[in-house]
């Protein structure tokens, strides 16, 4: 084999929340090795900008909220009859909610595009991949998925949500050839705001953070996690939890 070939040379890769930070850092490290990118996000200017500097007839747009079976059905459609991995990257933060303090919308609206969309836009690809004897998805889950200092309490437990699903996932495909992993990023430079919405979390939490956190990461650094996960070159991981923190969970 000619170890110049691409690694996604060939292959399809569906990334959600394309359109910026983690989620178009991965479309574009994909395009670089070889990928076609089915690429979909919310704000379709965002993937507008995404073509626009791209450039590249391999990848594909699809605009809308994961969360919407009718996009999901779109994203499926546009990625075709090969479906080589899948990036679960769109997700949205809480303010830092305490429990006490969570509406009933937040919660929903959390848990709705942080777990629920992985799973169904994961079970829409499933059947393709299983068909094919091979597979590779990867969701971001988070440090606050390791952790209960790190976001408030929806956010917390759907990232917690996303790592079981990542590890039933993986117990339960990983004889059919389809691997499935998480990534858990500590702060990473991106256009999601993280407000504190709550005084009590932010004399709480604020202080913690404050004394745990480390540097912030980049995007970049985030995709080329994800795509070792997407790639060969971790034929053998499945299950796994990779913290992507600048040693924040070694603290």
């Amino acid at each position: 084999m000619d170890e110049h070939v691409p690694r996604f040379d060939g292959r399809t890769v569906i990334v959600t929340g394309a359109g910026s930070g983690i989620g178009r850092a991965t479309a574009e490290r994909l395009l670089a090795e070889g990928a076609r990118v089915v690429a979909t996000d919310v704000v379709a200017s965002r993937l507008e900008e995404l073509a626009a500097a791209a450039r590249s007839d391999r990848l594909v747009v699809v605009d809308g909220d994961v969360s919407d079976g009718g996009v999901i059905a779109r994203i499926v459609a546009a990625a075709g009859s090969r479906i080589d991995g899948l990036a679960n990257v769109a997700g949205i933060m809480d303010g830092f909610l305490p429990t006490a303090e969570v509406d009933d919308a937040t919660w929903e609206r959390v848990m709705t595009v942080n777990v629920t969309a992985l799973m169904r836009l994961s079970r829409a690809v499933l059947p393709v991949m299983v068909a094919a004897g091979a597979g590779s998805i990867v969701n971001v889950s988070s440090e606050a998925g390791l952790r209960g200092s790190a976001a408030g309490t929806a956010y917390t437990t759907s990232k917690h949500a996303v790592i079981g699903l990542t590890r039933s996932t993986a117990f339960y495909y990983t004889p059919s050839g389809v691997r499935c992993n998480a990534v858990a990023p500590g702060p990473v430079a991106t256009n999601i705001e993280a407000p504190f919405k709550s005084a009590a979390a932010a004399e709480r939490v604020g202080p913690v953070l404050a004394a745990t956190v480390p540097s912030v990461a980049t995007a970049a650094q985030l995709a080329a996690a994800i795509t070792w996960l997407l790639s060969d070159d971790s034929a053998n991981v499945s299950g796994a939890v990779l913290a992507s923190d600048g040693g924040w969970a070694a603290i």
